[in-house]
């Protein structure tokens, strides 16, 4: 099923036996038209890993062109390439027919390239339309361009209040700022990097409307995505990369999923496998779990009840902004709950008790926001591991660190989840998106924690990874850990979860077999009807 292109313009498809020799084509434009973007043998290496390796890449207006790949398979270098984030070591890159260097993300934009990264680059402490004026040359008054943001989010369906602080936005709204920052600057071409990876299935449809919009006024949009479901929807070309080269390219819309997975990984995807189980003892016990919002755009958490038991999965539904990390970070001890009764772990009272204290008594997290909050990025891999394995690993030995011991735990989760990196060395932020969420999983499940609140754990990791990530989570569970998934991913929860519930405005509905749930029904609970006694907590 590998689509091998000998050259860029004009490829032989295999297919088994049959030979299809006509690539697929991107819109028809003016005879003699230049591509929007052309790159010509770009080329770019690290220290110990060559990311780029020759490739060529068109693509033109009024386009929705995929880029797809594995975890470090390049794409993100590329496009920062194309952002002028990064130089190349080698290649031309033309921009309407015209050769161009592109030194820095402001020289970028004078061309009329946007870009939304996967890791967002906000303030918290500044309000949403404080912190568009900080990504813009020329933001003009606050006035101006508190109305001008509105007006945009109307056009495109991306609601942003201007005067909000970012510190009280989900994840999901605060990838509408960056979204709205692009599109204030009338971009030829949007780069688009895991736009879906924390919007719900509704969120995303919205999201698709305004990128066919903005394709149909002509704009060339580069997709970056790991879920090859919305790529085959979407996009009219796909670019496939792996290990840094151009290994294939396919019109998605004639494809299946499954074939464009084995383009990416070049065998057939692992398919994740649970034996049977029975729930063993009671882990986790959260007990009428009321907290008030922290600030005024916090969503406060009411009179939520639910109990873990080991060898569970149980998963928590719900759109973005219902209480997702109020929820986690309350069962973290981030914010301790006001009654110590209401976070129970192992029999024992901790609501009063802060993070370092609740992991003493068995608990490991793994926080939606990957960097600053999972990792430090500066920090090298080991240093990570210290951060929170010092407890439980035994890294702490008379007041002295040991060192060593966490470079070999390192080593070990690099090699046990397949972490694509220049070594141990290496800083966490100098990891993909991807390849730093299989390290934070698996730093926390090598300390075998009886419980695990995990909060988006596949977010932004390619198919493969996502399948080795969830085959973790059922051998964790196999082993008596209780597991807490907090996530917007639907097909996810429904795939992992023994049991379901859906988190909206702060109050969580009962939890049920997953089973049991219609996806028309968690449709209904993420959006706040009643489903029925036999749904709801009492």
């Amino acid at each position: 099923m590998i689509r091998q292109p000998p050259a860029q313009e004009q490829h032989t498809v295999t297919d088994g036996p049959e030979q299809r020799s006509q690539p697929p084509q991107p819109p028809q434009q003016p005879k003699g038209a230049a591509p929007r973007l052309k790159l010509s043998a770009i080329s770019k290496s690290f220290p110990g890993i060559k990311a780029n390796d020759h490739i060529d890449l068109s693509i033109n207006p009024g386009e929705i062109h995929a880029l797809i790949g594995e975890n470090g398979a390049g794409k993100s270098t590329l496009v920062k390439i194309v952002y002028g984030v990064l130089s190349a070591d080698a290649g031309v890159i033309e921009w309407e027919g015209k050769p161009v260097t592109i030194a820095s993300p402001t020289a970028a934009r004078k061309l009329g390239i946007g870009m939304v990264f996967q890791h967002f680059s906000l303030f918290e402490a500044l309000t949403v339309a404080e912190n568009i004026a900080l990504g813009l040359d020329d933001s003009g008054p606050i006035r101006a361009l508190n109305q001008r943001i509105t007006e945009i989010s109307a056009r495109y369906e991306l609601p942003l209040q201007p005067d909000r602080h970012v510190s009280g936005l989900s994840v999901g709204e605060k990838q509408r700022i960056e979204i709205v920052r692009c599109l204030l600057q009338s971009p030829g071409l949007l780069i688009m990097d895991e736009p879906t990876s924390v919007l719900t299935p509704q969120e995303a449809k919205i999201l698709f409307r305004t990128l066919r919009r903005l394709r149909d006024e002509g704009c060339a949009i580069l997709f970056i995505s790991h879920k090859l479901d919305e790529v085959r929807a979407l996009c009219d070309r796909a670019s496939i990369l792996r290990h840094g080269k151009l290994v294939a390219a396919c019109d998605p819309r004639e494809e299946t999923s499954g074939s464009m997975a084995e383009m990416m990984i070049g065998s057939s995807p692992v398919t994740p496998r649970r034996s049977s189980h029975e729930a063993g003892q009671k882990r986790l016990e959260i007990r009428d779990l009321t907290v008030p919002g922290q600030n005024n755009f916090d969503v406060s958490l009411s009179h939520i009840n639910l109990e873990l038991h080991g060898g569970e999965i149980v998963g928590i539904a719900g759109v973005a902004g219902n209480g997702q990390k109020e929820l986690a970070m309350a069962l973290t001890g981030e914010v301790r709950a006001p009654g110590r009764e209401m976070v129970v772990i192992n029999d024992e009272a901790v609501g009063h008790k802060g993070p370092r204290r609740r992991r003493r008594h068995g608990m490991a997290f793994v926080p939606e926001e990957r960097l600053g909050q999972g990792a430090v990025p500066d920090m090298d891999l080991a240093e990570n591991v210290l951060l929170t394995g010092y407890l439980r690993l035994g890294l702490v030995r008379y007041g002295s660190l040991r060192m060593q011991a966490a470079r070999d735990l390192a080593a070990d989760i690099t090699g046990q989840f397949d972490v694509r990196c220049r070594g141990i060395q290496a800083q966490a932020g100098a990891l993909s998106g991807g390849n730093l969420q299989k390290f934070i999983i698996g730093r926390e499940i090598v300390q075998s924690p009886d419980v695990l609140i995990a909060a988006q754990p596949t977010w932004g990791v390619d198919s493969g990874a996502a399948a080795a990530i969830h085959q973790a989570l059922f051998d964790l569970a196999r082993r008596g850990t209780a597991i807490l998934v907090i996530s917007q991913d639907l097909d996810e929860l429904m795939l992992i979860s023994d049991r379901l519930a859906v988190l909206h405005e702060g109050k969580l509905s009962g939890a049920h077999p997953t089973h049991e749930f219609t996806i028309e029904e968690i449709g209904l609970l993420m959006g706040g009807a009643d489903i029925g006694k036999a749904r709801l907590a009492s």
